[in-house]
């Protein structure tokens, strides 16, 4: 006999988490998640900060209206982020001043007061942005406040449960999934890297939401990073870099490599890529690289979320395309993406993350 929902969230990493949680009892709600375990992919993967510069005009109203939930819950730890650049990097500087710098406090720092900010970093960075109401978020915590907040509201958590069949019969949804039929009223895709995989099983046209490779470095350095060092970001794009425990560094080199959906690894060359880049950025030394990983961030054809019913098929939801900031924005998509499935009003304007724009 297939397990019945009014609601079906395909994905049960921090999206399809948040969007359960959010929705709070005021439906009954089935997370089917394809791995033995939720959060295998993007949401364990993250570089684990919160910036409200970071992803854009579109994407800031969402990181800022996520705070106080992420700060009122002790999600937020703070950091403080750093926009760097040497001379040719001036015009990035100055773009991301005039694009958000009515939203996001960003803080014109001095060559002097660079340096005592990151001991180390070479001269010809002399110039930059300061973003103080940068923060670590811990990812962990808060996909598990999701999943609890979920389970508490009534809904039921299938694993080992990936989508292979789809179709919409008798205004209802009937999935087939490795552990047994499901049915539906509406079939939410929260599928990250495999968003539109799982639109063309259902029968919808795909938006386009494509995966990108994104690499991170775990290095031991020489001096040790001193753990109140800022998350400090190149304004050009071709790095980041924050402490993290006993002194290591975490640090990526940007990367955005188009791939399948897939258990993604790092690359030798993109490791040995972020090393340079770093390099070049402080006079470090790296001792060691202890550990690398990658994860696999998802983006609509104009970089902006997907949130809303598809115009073409009827009790189609799709909740994708978040990129690489899907989890500071997590508290404001997911009480979004709730009013819009339960027909409430929203806090925030709907309009941009509509998928009937694409």
């Amino acid at each position: 006999m297939s397990r019945r929902a009014d609601i079906l969230i395909v994905g049960a990493g921090m999206a399809g988490a948040s969007l359960a949680a959010a929705i709070g009892g005021r439906a009954s709600v089935l997370l089917l998640e394809a791995e033995d375990q939720p959060g295998y992919h993007s949401t364990g993967r993250s570089a684990a900060f919160w910036s409200e510069s970071y992803g854009g005009p579109a994407v800031q109203p969402l990181t800022t209206a996520s705070g106080a939930f992420l700060r009122d819950g002790g999600f937020l730890k703070p950091r403080g982020g750093l926009h760097i650049a040497g001379r040719t990097g001036q015009g990035a500087l100055d773009a991301l001043a005039a694009e958000l710098g009515s939203a996001v406090e960003l803080q014109p720092i001095q060559a002097e007061a660079l340096r005592e900010k990151v001991p180390g970093l070479r001269p010809e960075w002399d110039r930059a942005l300061f973003e103080p109401t940068c923060a670590d978020i811990d990812v962990a915590a808060l996909h598990a406040f999701y999943l609890a907040a979920a389970r508490r509201a009534g809904a039921e958590l299938l694993t080992g449960a990936e989508v292979v069949a789809a179709e919409r019969r008798n205004g209802r949804w009937r999935v087939t999934t490795g552990a047994g039929q499901v049915e539906a009223r509406i079939l939410v895709n929260a599928a990250g890297a495999w968003a539109d995989p799982v639109a063309r099983l259902a029968g919808v046209r795909p938006l386009g939401v494509r995966p990108y490779r994104r690499t991170m470095v775990q290095l031991k350095v020489d001096p040790p990073a001193d753990a109140t060092l800022p998350l400090v970001i190149d304004a050009l794009g071709r790095f980041y870099f924050k402490p993290e425990a006993g002194g290591r560094i975490w640090l990526s080199p940007h990367d955005e490599t188009a791939c399948e959906p897939s258990d993604c690894a790092a690359e030798e060359y993109d490791v040995a890529l972020a090393v340079d880049r770093l390099e070049k950025a402080v006079g470090w030394k790296v001792e060691r690289v202890e550990r690398s990983w990658a994860g696999l961030r998802s983006f609509a054809p104009d970089r902006i979320p997907v949130y809303g019913f598809a115009p073409e098929v009827p009790d189609f939801f799709w909740f994708a395309g978040q990129g690489g900031f899907g989890i500071q924005t997590a508290p404001a998509a997911a009480r979004l993406g709730a009013a819009l499935l339960l027909g409430e009003e929203a806090e925030l304007d709907p309009t941009p993350y509509l998928p009937g724009r694409l």
